[in-house]
């Protein structure tokens, strides 16, 4: 099995955050299924789809959140991508991913999963596929500044009150326990 690969089956048989949500509990079983079936699961070759690590990246004082203008798909997205052989864990792949395309240093990741999603896309094969991206919760040092990389039109903090319009980041939000009334009266 490659390096993530284990890591996905122990913390999604593990995982109790689905907790009452029918749906998150089906997309658990979809993606120990995949797991199951397909040893290079966790690796984008994995062309019917493949399991992804992303990260909601929260500043210090948990108000904002850091997202991409993802060149492929024009919309603002939380950071992550595919796993690579060398991550040991679907949760060191959001940070590797988050550390990359933010330029932050210093972020934490709780390990964890707050979320889960399934979505068609058309990768970096070019052909049509479907990730199924585990998200972890990520947080930024104190006056962390992000620099953008290659792999993004833009990069800016969002106040949880006002995300960009056109996304569905509203049931990431949610299930990571972060509740915009809350953090925005």
């Amino acid at each position: 099995m490659n390096g993530p690969h284990e890591d996905a089956l122990r913390t999604l048989e593990e995982w109790s955050g689905a907790g009452e949500d029918p749906g998150q509990e089906a997309l658990r079983h979809a993606f120990l299924t995949l797991l199951r079936a397909r040893a290079d699961a966790c690796l984008r070759e994995c062309e019917p789809g493949h399991v992804t690590a992303s990260a909601l990246v929260l500043d210090h004082a948990g108000s904002h959140v850091l997202l991409t203008l993802h060149p492929r798909v024009g919309r603002w997205l939380q950071l992550g991508g595919h796993c690579e052989l060398a991550d040991g864990s679907l949760a060191g792949a959001a940070l590797r991913e988050a550390c990359e395309e933010s330029g932050i240093e210093g972020l934490s990741i709780d390990p964890e999963p707050v979320h889960l999603d399934v979505h068609p896309v058309t990768c970096s094969l070019g052909l049509p596929t479907r990730h199924f991206d585990v998200r972890f919760l990520v947080r930024a040092p104190e006056g962390a500044v992000p620099r953008r990389s290659a792999e993004s039109k833009d990069l800016r903090w969002w106040p949880l009150a006002e995300l960009p319009e056109g996304g569905d980041l509203g049931p990431l939000v949610a299930a990571a326990g972060l509740s915009r009334s809350q953090l925005c009266p």
